[in-house]
């Protein structure tokens, strides 16, 4: 599993571009700390090899090691070995969780022709771990519903809740068929979601070509897209109401823990559904009869593509076999000295659909080499002020299942003592994208400013910068070049960081590489080194610009005198989510009034092709007025209270008046603890951050003030202005808070 960077595509090389902020202070660093912590940090960049890494990649991708299998547990002890061989005190800490696998899978055209899916994947003898059959979990989708379905075939598009708004106008039904949708649109999970709720009785979903595959470039082995029978595994479980073992919501998965059963679990599936190749989907997609789909929804396969329902019927079952498996979350630690109790948290994935080398062991084999070069600084004599802990953890792939049970079990001490939490996934060739907690964002842009990118030899801050510059938006682009601070992206889930901020309002940030390599061997038996080492990044160089980015952020969060959060950033950036909800609103009002008239006009009547009927829509709600005045007084607050805190700030470190800093670091950890609400969510109180959410119905991709911005976009307007109130509470807090530590500061 992974989120994904921005599309980053251009080089910077020969681009006169304003400067970066290089060189200044440091965040966080009084001045007689500075030149200490450039030399420290001048010895920790040479360490990481991109020798080392590879071998590593070698190792740990050698076989399969899914959740529950002997090679997860083996790479579990290795790494764990290699902590205790970097001078780590690290240990292994164990989860049952909930993780089906499949006993039963069959998918077959029963009319008006016959044919039966291979689910499989091919093996080839230039790429030698994909003959592995034995130890592979085979082609299909977690937490899917048992279930064996006959039905008629509907294509869905995408699968999306404006894909059935479509049907729906066409007078096409999904009720009692089995629907075949696009992977793309959305997160996987919500595709059987949605379509239950509209009455299907099965789901399949495939890869296109167009999205994934050779419309992309030449297919594996050739090239490094999705061949004709590859096949994205992946959990459908639903976790845009939680994540994590689906039996224990909130609590960890210990041994002992109340759970479940597992149909009271409201994140399995409804209803049965898999993945398939688009060598599987062509002949049931050209067996559909029905009228032709819009231009938007055609794929790139040879054929028409046509909505159905029928003359295709088809066949589904679907049985797994419904256990508990182990998993081995690998903790590790460096122990603080002065600020021990404050703990700054590391974490990548150890566990893969099928080897992995790609998703997760890139991220990982960087981790690694950023734990080893720690360890050598620590055993040279260097003590971090606070405690430094490094994560390998078990079951990502299925629903974040090693760190959200990690997280939970400890929920008490993390909100104590977590400052913050590093995340990285999959890393690749390109430029480095950052997601995460606005008042992190100064911090970030200033490790940028000091790693190189190894392709252009400036930094990369510099090459992120020109990108932007060449393929942003008008507004990317005067960002890029009058900004201070480049901007990040917010942060939804998808990855290991979504306990954290998500639950526990822990700042966080997601860092990896990336935007250079197309690739089509996502979650498939081609994820593995023979793929990474001939068509991503084969030289390991961004993997140890990953570890220098990464573990840099660790050094100076841990080494900084005043930790280095800034609040600006954050006000300015929520005043952005501000205004685009108040467009968004003026939007929907404007669709709605549109469609109304519409619809009074009789236009969809006049204009319906006979041949090819498409009903009206139906009426609705004009859009009341909202009243945002809850959430802009609280960031007229914000906005008062961080221009207070970055004068205090200044002088406090420009003054070198460390006497403050134990008193305002104790406070600063607290600060996104802030920004959450103890009732959580509509629906799904697990997510209890205002700001920050996967979307309902797109899964991963955030959702910013997710509360508001999912009331107005369902016309649901009574909890619009009621979540708007919740923001602003959370936002008032914030305030709050940053204003009380620019008064202990000295701020005025």
């Amino acid at each position: 599993m992974r989120t994904l960077l921005s599309t980053l595509l251009a080089s910077a090389a020969g681009l006169a571009l304003s400067p970066a902020p290089a060189d200044v202070p440091l965040r966080g660093f009084f001045p007689q700390s500075i030149q200490a912590e450039r030399d420290l940090e001048a010895r920790f960049k040479a360490m990481p090899d991109p020798a080392r890494m590879r071998e590593a990649m070698r190792r740990l991708s050698a076989r399969p090691h899914h959740v529950g299998s002997p090679y997860d547990r083996t790479n579990a002890e290795w790494i764990l070995n290699e902590f205790k061989s970097y001078g780590w005190d690290a240990h292994i800490e164990n989860f049952d969780v909930l993780f089906p696998t499949p006993i039963e899978r069959v998918v077959e055209l029963v009319a008006p022709t016959t044919f039966k899916a291979s689910l499989q994947e091919t093996m080839l003898s230039l790429d030698p771990t994909s003959n592995q059959q034995s130890e592979q979990l085979p082609s299909y989708n977690a937490y899917s519903a048992d279930g064996d379905v006959t039905g008629p075939l509907v294509f869905v598009n995408y699968g999306v809740p404006a894909d059935y708004e479509e049907l729906e106008q066409r007078g096409i039904s999904v009720k009692g068929a089995i629907v075949i949708a696009k992977y793309g649109g959305s997160w996987r999970g919500i595709k059987p979601k949605v379509a239950a709720e509209h009455g299907a009785v099965g789901c399949l979903i495939y890869s296109d070509p167009r999205d994934d595959g050779y419309a992309g470039g030449d297919v594996f082995p050739a090239g490094p897209m999705r061949p004709a029978q590859g096949v994205q595994r992946g959990s459908v479980a639903d976790m845009p109401t939680y994540p994590g073992d689906p039996l224990t919501p909130g609590i960890g998965a210990t041994k002992n823990a109340k759970r479940l059963t597992v149909a009271e679990a409201p994140t399995i599936t409804k209803i049965p559904v898999l993945p398939i190749s688009y060598g599987d989907a062509q002949p049931l997609l050209a067996a559909l009869g029905g009228s032709v789909v819009p231009a938007a929804w055609r794929g790139g396969l040879p054929i028409t593509y046509r909505f159905g329902p029928g003359p295709a019927k088809v066949h589904l079952r679907v049985k797994s076999e419904w256990s508990l498996k182990t998993l081995y979350d690998v903790i590790a630690k460096l122990p603080g000295t002065t600020e021990a109790d404050q703990w700054i948290i590391r974490g990548n994935h150890h566990d893969a659909w099928v080897n992995g080398a790609e998703d997760p062991i890139s991220g990982l084999v960087a981790e690694l080499e950023e734990a080893r070069g720690l360890g050598a600084l620590y055993k040279q004599g260097w003590r971090p002020k606070r405690t430094i802990i490094y994560a390998a953890w078990d079951g990502e792939e299925p629903g974040l299942l090693g760190s959200t049970e990690w997280a939970e079990a400890h929920a008490d001490e993390l909100k104590a003592h977590a400052v913050a939490y590093l995340n990285s996934d999959t890393n690749g060739r390109g430029y480095l994208g950052v997601s995460g907690s606005h008042s992190l964002e100064k911090f970030i842009n200033g490790v940028a400013v000091d790693v190189e990118d190894p392709e252009s030899g400036v930094s990369s801050w510099k090459r992120v910068q020109a990108n932007r510059i060449i393929n942003g938006s008008a507004d990317a682009r005067r960002d890029a070049r009058d900004r201070d601070d480049l901007r990040i992206s917010a942060l939804g889930s998808g990855s290991d960081y979504s306990t954290f901020i998500d639950h526990l309002g822990v700042a966080s940030l997601n860092l990896g590489y990336g935007g250079e390599d197309d690739g089509g061997i996502y979650h498939s038996i081609y994820d593995d080194f023979y793929w990474f080492t001939h068509f991503s990044d084969t030289s390991f160089v961004y993997g140890r610009a990953l570890a220098q980015a990464a573990g840099i952020a660790v050094l100076r969060l841990a080494n900084a005198d005043l930790l280095p959060f800034a609040f600006t950033n954050l006000a300015e950036t929520i005043k952005t989510y501000v205004k685009e909800l108040q467009s968004l609103r003026e939007r929907r009002s404007e669709e709605i009034a549109e469609r109304n008239r519409q619809i009074d006009d009789g236009v969809f009547k006049f204009t319906s092709d006979p041949r090819d009927p498409v009903a009206g829509p139906k009426r609705q709600r004009p859009a009341p007025q909202l009243n945002f005045a809850p959430l802009l007084n609280a960031l007229d607050s914000l906005d008062r209270a961080a221009s207070r805190y970055d004068r205090a700030y200044a002088r406090a470190v420009s003054e070198g008046r460390s006497g403050v800093a134990r008193s305002v670091n104790a406070r600063l950890v607290q600060a996104e603890r802030a920004l959450t609400s103890t009732e959580g969510l509509k629906g799904r109180p697990w997510y209890v951050h205002m700001l920050y959410a996967p979307g309902f119905y797109t899964g991963y991709g955030v959702k910013t003030i997710p509360g508001v911005r999912e009331a107005i976009e369902q016309g649901q307007w009574e909890d619009a202005d009621r979540e708007i109130a919740r923001a602003g509470a959370a936002v008032e807090r914030e305030a709050t808070l940053i204003s009380g530590l620019a008064t202990t500061l000295g701020g005025t």
